[in-house]
């Protein structure tokens, strides 16, 4: 574990630590969640970003065709 030396205003720093003695953890361990959930979050977005940009183009129509209307495209 690193220790980090974190600058809160007085009202955010008094919540937190209502809320932690209030869910039977400390500050430390909440902003430690809060900030590996977050990580978590950024990397599941990049894997998906990176997933959906590796995807073969789709041809929308042949060489000497038209495009599909609107509505095909939408069908719900």
């Amino acid at each position: 574990m690193k220790n980090v030396t974190v600058s809160l205003p007085e009202e955010v720093a008094r919540w937190s630590r209502v809320w932690a003695a209030e869910h039977d953890t400390s500050v430390s361990k909440m902003l430690g969640l809060f900030l590996k959930e977050k990580m978590d979050s950024e990397k599941q977005y990049t894997q998906a970003m990176q997933s959906f940009l590796n995807r073969e183009p789709v041809m929308l129509k042949e060489e000497s065709g038209s495009y599909p209307s609107r509505d095909s495209l939408h069908e719900r």
